[in-house]
């Protein structure tokens, strides 16, 4: 055999002993290593929503697939999702999605509730939620003129941020929509906001928007949002 078919030879075996190495090297790479925690890739989305006159409130609770726009789903790996100390059920819908659902009397939910739940690897989530209506004391008379209103709330924070929504019958505006702050629970709506809306019918909405992020969450997080609505309605004179 000639010195250059021996190489030829030699550098072939090289490769039969190598290639599954760089085989396997790569598989190596290439495969994806499991979670540290496994609910870490689920997005917790927690929502209250309230309404002032309404008995009852609602909970919403979705956890979705990798952020808050993912679609909502039920993890294999959750077991015994609780409000409290009742185990919640889920439900689901085309629009939605899975989502568990449930009503509580507003009257009785004031204070701090638990939303929990375990995964079948052992983790255990635990989330405090607290709720506390608002009120609007001040009195609107069924008729009003254009000049500066005086708003006193109960239930907010000495700093506090509350949507307010004016809606007229005309079709030629858009009425208001926007978020004011409220100092030390008044506000005041400005002459200037009902220069803007025609004569006749308002309807007028506060709605306090509270979100924050979840506390006890896996590596993509979550959030907690609870609504309360106050609706008031009058009629806009000159």
């Amino acid at each position: 055999m000639s010195i250059k078919m021996k190489r030829v030879v030699s550098y072939l075996g090289f490769l039969t002993i190598c290639l599954p190495v760089i085989l396997i090297s790569c598989k190596s790479k290439d495969k994806k290593l499991p979670d540290k925690n496994i609910a870490d890739n689920i997005y917790f989305d927690y929502k209250i929503s309230a309404e002032e006159g309404y008995d009852n409130l609602t909970v919403l609770l979705k956890f979705r697939d990798g952020d808050k726009t993912g679609e909502a789903f039920t993890p294999a790996v959750l077991e015994n999702v609780k409000l409290d100390d009742e185990i919640l059920v889920p439900d689901s819908s085309k629009l939605n999605g899975v989502f568990y659902e449930i009503q509580k009397p507003i009257s009785a939910f004031s204070g701090k509730h638990y939303i929990t739940f375990s995964t079948n690897d052992g983790s255990a989530f635990k989330e405090e939620i607290n709720f506390s209506p608002i009120s609007l004391i001040t009195v609107i008379p069924e008729n009003i003129h254009r000049e500066d209103l005086v708003l006193d709330f109960a239930g907010l924070e000495n700093e506090d941020y509350v949507r307010i929504v004016l809606t007229d019958t005309s079709f030629f505006n858009d009425g208001i929509n926007r978020i004011d702050a409220v100092l030390n629970n008044q506000m005041i709506l400005p002459k200037k906001d009902l220069d803007n809306l025609a004569d006749g019918p308002i309807l007028l909405e506060f709605i306090r928007e509270f979100e924050r992020p979840i506390k006890n969450a896996g590596e993509v997080g979550g959030r907690v949002r609870i609504n309360y609505t106050l609706r008031r309605s009058f009629n806009l004179q000159n």
